[in-house]
């Protein structure tokens, strides 16, 4: 019967998915576990031993110009070399060869520990990428190299977000990209498993959590339309600068051949960036978002928009200069900084659509992403009466992005 057909084509993928999905998971657990016990060690142990306050201006400095260099010998002497140059990879790229991924994920571990502005997305994903597709390969060389990295990105997007809703949207941005005959769902059906088994992974391993401790949004009103649109496109017009900015700054770092002093360079800016922007701005961003959003009130609009900006320059900076990491978790803390400065400027404006648009307007100008952009800003905010708002507020907002150059540059670029 045709309409069996489908079907058998699918089942036996399932229990590749599943491996695939919870395999993803641990890994992202393993490599998250073991950045954490290196930042205690760096930011709490060690300051301790030395009597130094753990963000003390010097140990911001230290600390971050340390890592530059401990990176940039990575790049230089670690078979791999710690993979591409960053600024010309994205979230999905093609499968790296083995041989690269301890370099690439010692240097994810000590951006994650070492306070850098950038998350474990890109590293976790590429790393899961090539090792799926070469065990994979070898273990059902029937299945292609493009089911492989399907599944590979879904179950790792699963447990990054803890829920396989990401996956999916990522996955229908991809394969519109590329596409192929056959029913969307058809094509989504073994990714969604291994997303569904990588996130039930992180549930019960690591129980994250995403929405942030903010007072519910459930009373909708006509001038919040306003205020949703105004955040959002703020957000994006800001995200915007740094993107414009991130090809000179490329070139700037690129003057300084050798690795070690280049990534030493951008340890240092990091550092005073660091000083600059307080010791909110440092690390990945997501846990320092739910620390402002537990006393939103607690800096002016101009030190949350100063925080932002610093947090933008940032991300810009680490990539530019070569450290591994991914740019969605920073650019969530950015957003959400603006969110809580346009709360603060305006207090009639609910601090929780302020701060989910503020994230939506930045996402989209530094990922392309219309879809994970609304999913991330709606997580944050925890709860469903925020989606007509946050579809509104997108629309001016990709507007202005749409066409604009992207933070990801031409791979002929690279140093």
């Amino acid at each position: 019967m045709a309409g069996g057909s489908p079907a058998r084509k699918l089942l036996p993928l399932v229990a590749p998915a599943l491996i695939v999905g919870v395999g993803s998971s641990l890994l992202l657990i393993l490599l998250s576990g073991i950045a954490n016990r290196f930042q205690e060690l760096l930011w709490d142990h060690l300051p301790d031993w030395l009597g130094i306050g753990a963000y003390s201006s010097a140990w911001i400095i230290i600390v971050l110009t340390a890592v530059g260099v401990a990176t940039g010998f990575v790049v230089w002497k670690v078979p791999g070399h710690a993979g591409p140059d960053p600024a010309t990879t994205g979230l999905v790229d093609p499968p790296l060869a083995p041989g690269v991924l301890p370099s690439l994920a010692l240097a994810a571990v000590l951006t994650l520990a070492g306070g850098v502005s950038l998350g474990p997305e890109n590293p976790i994903v590429a790393i899961n990428i090539a090792l799926t597709c070469w065990l994979g390969g070898r273990w059902i060389a029937r299945v292609p190299t493009p089911v492989w990295l399907a599944l590979a990105v879904s179950g790792t997007v699963g447990a990054l977000f803890g829920t396989p809703v990401a996956a999916a949207l990522i996955m229908s941005e991809v394969l519109a990209s590329r596409p192929a005959p056959g029913a969307l769902w058809d094509k989504l059906f073994a990714p969604l498993v291994a997303a569904c088994a990588g996130a039930m992974t992180m549930q019960l391993v690591s129980h994250p959590q995403f929405a942030m401790p903010l007072p519910p949004y459930d009373s909708v009103r006509w001038v919040d339309l306003l205020s949703a649109m105004v955040v959002a496109s703020v957000g994006a017009v800001a995200a915007l600068a740094a993107v414009y900015l991130f090809p000179h700054l490329h070139r700037w770092f690129l003057v300084i051949p050798h690795p070690v002093p280049r990534l030493a360079l951008g340890g240092l800016a990091l550092g005073l960036l660091g000083v600059a922007g307080g010791k909110e701005t440092l690390f990945k961003g997501l846990e320092q978002v739910r620390d402002l959003a537990s006393h939103p009130d607690s800096y002016s609009a101009g030190r949350y928009a100063w925080m932002a900006v610093v947090k933008l320059a940032a991300l810009a900076i680490a990539s530019c200069a070569g450290f591994r990491g991914g740019r969605i978790f920073p650019a969530v803390f950015a957003g959400a900084a603006l969110g809580f400065a346009a709360h603060a400027l305006v207090d009639t404006v609910p601090v929780t659509l302020a701060v989910s648009c503020g994230v939506l307007g930045v996402l989209l100008a530094i990922t392309r992403s219309g879809w994970i952009s609304l999913f991330t800003a709606a997580i944050l905010g925890g709860g469903t009466a925020l989606l007509p708002m946050l579809g509104v507020a997108l629309l001016p907002a990709w507007l202005l992005v749409t066409g604009r150059p992207e933070m990801e540059l031409p791979a002929e670029e690279a140093a």
